[in-house]
């Protein structure tokens, strides 16, 4: 079953971070109640609250609903816990460490991390959709992807992007296939997307704790909100399935909401 679960994953868009993550849960169900039936799935669920956080009971949750959508057992589909969110964003890249970051790579000749960095704050592509991108493409301005449901979701390269990337492209006379290649020639995966982002952030004295692929998806939509207080179409260009996930971004961070304070209150 693990063979074939793992298959199933294999054909969806989903981070390798999230694969891994779900064949660790539905292992983890496996190996403490074997058979799944609907009385296994809720003790499972009752164990995970007693002994996890609400993020990790949901990930794993979420890991065998997967499971569940893949042998065709969508009913039996297990509901979230509820998880308390924070009044605020937490680490998020500044405005500000973005456009050093970017000056950074580029004035160091670190063109290849200049354009992964540019592509997820000037997209808001997720790094599993990052790695996707084609020089075609590039070439069209636009990706589209569909989810399970069949539902498209359009992936937009800004014009500014474009070109610049296509000038990139050029220099190396690289025409086509996959953008974001590995030193081997194959396609990077997310974790080593990750792991060097964290490196250039030490390197460059900017906290690690915000650099991370997801963080500049959320500079993205803070960006956007600053100039186009459109929500609706925000969550549209995320690929959010309800707007009220889109809605976070409505938040100050944590770092803003002191600058706030600092600023108003005197007395």
């Amino acid at each position: 079953m693990i063979d074939t679960f793992k298959a199933y994953l294999d054909k969806t868009n989903l981070s390798e971070n999230s694969k891994s993550a779900y064949l660790f849960a539905f292992r983890q169900f496996s190996d403490k109640y074997g058979t799944v039936t609907k009385k296994n799935l809720t003790a499972y669920k009752v164990w995970l609250v007693d002994n996890f956080k609400p993020q990790t009971v949901n990930l794993r949750l979420r890991g065998m609903n997967c499971y569940l959508e893949s042998v065709g057992k969508e009913k039996w589909k297990l509901t979230f816990v509820k998880v308390q969110q924070k009044p605020f964003l937490e680490n998020v890249i500044s405005e500000a460490d973005y456009e050093y970051f970017k000056k950074s790579l580029k004035d160091d000749g670190e063109m290849f991390w200049y354009f992964v960095i540019r592509f997820l704050a000037a997209t808001g592509a997720r790094v599993s959709e990052l790695i996707q991108i084609k020089v075609e493409h590039v070439k069209f301005g636009y990706l589209d992807l569909y989810s399970k449901g069949g539902k498209l979701r359009r992936i937009y390269i800004p014009a500014t992007l474009q070109e610049e990337a296509l000038q990139w492209l050029g220099s190396k006379r690289q025409d086509s296939g996959f953008l974001f290649l590995n030193k081997r020639g194959d396609r990077i995966t997310t974790r080593g997307i990750s792991g060097e982002l964290k490196k250039y952030a030490v390197k460059y004295g900017i906290d690690p704790k915000v650099v991370y692929p997801h963080s500049f998806r959320h500079r993205f939509a803070k960006s956007f909100l600053a100039k186009c207080n459109d929500i609706a179409f925000l969550a549209d260009l995320m690929g959010h399935e309800s707007i009220e996930t889109t809605r976070i971004y409505l938040r100050k961070t944590a770092t803003e909401q002191r600058e706030i304070v600092d600023n108003i209150i005197d007395w």
